[in-house]
């Protein structure tokens, strides 16, 4: 009977162990990439509507152009069609 008992407990800490491998092996290979994969599409889309708000700002031509700053630099954008340039003559 202990033996029988012993052997149930073993056959039971060796399934938990192998679901456990499994469980990795799955979040390794499958959820991980996948989540990864979901990151960067997020990351790219936000990039691209920061770049088409930009864009949109700098069309409506202000004076002094769009500043944009990173860390202690700033920059001020400008479109090129907002310079009226006087014909040569």
């Amino acid at each position: 009977m202990k033996e029988a008992n012993n052997q149930r407990r073993l056959l039971l800490i060796l399934i938990l162990v192998i679901v456990v491998l499994l469980g990795i092996i799955a979040y390794a290979f499958v959820f991980r990439p996948a989540l990864n994969g979901y990151v960067v599409k997020s990351q790219n889309e936000g990039v691209q509507y920061a770049v088409s708000a930009i864009i949109q700002q700098v069309v409506k031509c202000p004076t002094t152009g769009v500043p944009l700053t990173f860390g202690n630099v700033t920059i001020n954008v400008v479109a090129l069609e907002c310079y009226s340039q006087q014909p040569v003559q």
